[in-house]
Formats: structure tokens, C-alpha cells, sequence
């Protein structure tokens, strides 16, 4: 391991072999404490949040994945109109946020025309930055509109959309796809869109959905995927590792990832990944006490307040509660942090 060390050290590339001998070490403690060397050598003690608001318009989606307590079908799930969408976003601006997040379900009924409306809807309340949109979402739009990706980004960032979010990776792994989401578009398609959203301006994060049934060895291979593809489009802002809640899911039998795998992930993405600015830990999909922690691995942003979110909610019987700016700021110092307030392509957010 220590030849391995020297090598992040003296800032060259590790290989898929060293990745996987990473996460095959018990050394937990020195492997962290290169991840932070990495961190902080770009980000001093800055850790970076945005105030947010989650829309999820809609829980109808074709796809029903076993991973997803969220979803439902057409005739149990709900669509939220404008006007209950714009009311919640007018509160939330009236209230300090400037950034609206958008995901939801691949809704059979609905076309590019009800997003470039929702889209103009919420850029006429105020200067509103919108991240919206994952892979699969965008490329499902795209199909039902008859149109090709291009043509569907094109007309999505022209009504206001700012960032791509980056959800609906889950793991490349074909194996595990066909157990946690069969149905999903594979990974040629996640990239795919990806790319071409990079050239066309839009920047975007990535994420990986880990702790289910993918080896290390897989997950190492999801790493080197997206780290090729930075090495091409140079539009990935942040890796998003999401640890997997299994709660209400139709994988409930599983128990998900433990701390220590938690954070291997996220010293390994940190390492693994040299050509991605950010290592996002997204504050709702951590125990409180872990949150700290995960900034001693390689993590620099912690993610948003996140208000109205309802897909990460789903999988627990008691959601957590509305997050203040304080709280998240306060959290942040807990990691001997200093707290920076951005948007999601970590331009500085008035704060």
C-alpha cells in the first residue's frame, strides 16, 4: 500500500488494479488521511452548501425499480400542478433560496412541453438557479417528445436549466443493474447524455448509488468510467456517492453499507477521481454523527438544505426534519469546516 500512497503523493493516477487493492485494505485510517491531504490541498478548510429547494413534481414513473421507494404507478401516484409547485418555490424564495432542484419519475403522459413551462414558470418569480433533470429523465423526455438529446437539452437550458444533477448512474455494472434497476437505460446512455450535455455548456455532477450487491471491483470500474469521460468533456463539477437505504425499497432484505464501507467510498472516489473538483456527501443520506467524519475522508460539500425533498424521505418511516441554514453550517463547523455558501456549479451564493 505505502508504493500506492507515494503515487497519489507525488500526484500521478492510480490505476483500476491500485483502486480495488485501496478498498481491499484495512488501513482505514492512513487512506483518509490521504484522501484529506488531496482535499485540502484544493480547498484549504472550505466546505461548500447551497440553499435549496427539492421539487419532485412527480412519483409516476415506467420504470419502478426495485431500488426506488419512491416510485409508484399511474394510478397510485401523484402529479403536482404549477400552481402547487410555483406556491412552494415563491415560499422557499421568500424565505432566502435561490436554487430549485427538480427530479422525479418518468411520467408516461408527460412531454418536453410541461418542463420548458414548469422551467419558465419558476425563472419568472426571480433569479432562480435550476438544477434539474436526471440522465434517465432527460433521455425519457427526449424519446417521448420525438426528439433526439440534443434537441431536448437545447430547449430545456434555453427555458432556464442550469446544471444537471447527475442521479439514475446507480452502478455501471450491468450485472447489478439488472438486479436494482432492470429497466433503466444502461450505462452507454448515462454517459451518452452526459457527454452531450457537457458540450453543450451544461455542467452536471455524477453520482454512484453504492451498497447493494456491487463488489468492490465494480465500483471501482463506475470510478473509471467517469473518469475517463472527465478526461474528454471536463463538465463533471462533483461526484455524488450515495449510500443505499434500503427501507420501503423492493430491496429490503438488504442492509445497505456500513460506515467503514461509507468511507472507503469516499476517500477512494476522492483519490481515484484527480480530474473532479468536488466529493459531494450529501447530508440526508448520512447519520449526523457520520457527517464530520465524512469530512476528514475526501469530502468538500455536504450538499443543500434540500427543503420539500420526498425521494430520499421515502425510504425512512420518519423523515428528517426541515434543515436550517444554521444547522447546516453548524454541522459543517462540527468537521472543523468552514462553511461557503454556492450554487450547484459552485459559483458563491450570497449568503
Amino acid at each position: 500500500m505505502e508504493a500506492i500512497y507515494e503515487k497519489v503523493k507525488r500526484g500521478e493516477r492510480i490505476t483500476r488494479d491500485e483502486g480495488v487493492s485501496l478498498f481491499n485494505s484495512s488501513d482505514l485510517i492512513n487512506l483518509g488521511q490521504l484522501a484529506d491531504q488531496i482535499r485540502k490541498k484544493r480547498f484549504k478548510d472550505r466546505c461548500f452548501f447551497s440553499l435549496n429547494i427539492n421539487i419532485n413534481p412527480t412519483n409516476i414513473c415506467v420504470y419502478r425499480c426495485p431500488l426506488c421507494a419512491f416510485s409508484r404507478d399511474l394510478k397510485d401516484g401523484f402529479l403536482l400542478s404549477f400552481d402547487e409547485i410555483i406556491e412552494r418555490v415563491k415560499c422557499a424564495y421568500n424565505e432566502g433560496i435561490r436554487e430549485v432542484h427538480i427530479v422525479g419519475g418518468c411520467h408516461p403522459e408527460l412531454d418536453i412541453s410541461y418542463y420548458e413551462g414548469l422551467f419558465q414558470r419558476i425563472k419568472e418569480i426571480g433569479d432562480i438557479f435550476i438544477q434539474g433533470l436526471t440522465v434517465i429523465e432527460i433521455d425519457y423526455i427526449a424519446k417521448r417528445s420525438g426528439l433526439t438529446i440534443k434537441e431536448a437539452l437545447i430547449r430545456l437550458k434555453n427555458k432556464g436549466l442550469g446544471s444537471i444533477p447527475g442521479g439514475g448512474a446507480e452502478v455501471f455494472s450491468e450485472r447489478v443493474r439488472q438486479i436494482i434497476a432492470p429497466n433503466k437505460p444502461k450505462k452507454e446512455v448515462w454517459l451518452s447524455v452526459m457527454k452531450e450535455a457537457h458540450k453543450l455548456g451544461i455542467r452536471s455532477n455524477a453520482t454512484m448509488l453504492f451498497g447493494t450487491v456491487e463488489t468492490n471491483e465494480e465500483i471501482i470500474e463506475h470510478l473509471i468510467s467517469l473518469r475517463e469521460l472527465q478526461d474528454e468533456t471536463g463538465g463533471f463539477m462533483a461526484f455524488v456517492p450515495l449510500a443505499f437505504h434500503p427501507k420501503n425499497t423492493g430491496l429490503s432484505h438488504l442492509e445497505g453499507p456500513d460506515y467503514v464501507k461509507i468511507l472507503k467510498v469516499f476517500a477512494i472516489s476522492r483519490i481515484m477521481l484527480d480530474n473532479f473538483p468536488h466529493i459531494k456527501g450529501v447530508w440526508m443520506y448520512l447519520e449526523k454523527r457520520l457527517i464530520p467524519l465524512a469530512l476528514q475522508f475526501g469530502v468538500d460539500d455536504i450538499g443543500g438544505l434540500s427543503w420539500d425533498e420526498k425521494i430520499v424521505s421515502s425510504t425512512s418511516p420518519n423523515p428528517q426534519e426541515k434543515i436550517s441554514k444554521k444547522g447546516l453550517t453548524e454541522i459543517i463547523k462540527l468537521g472543523e469546516r468552514r462553511a461557503v455558501c454556492v450554487n450547484s456549479i459552485y459559483e458563491r451564493a450570497e449568503d
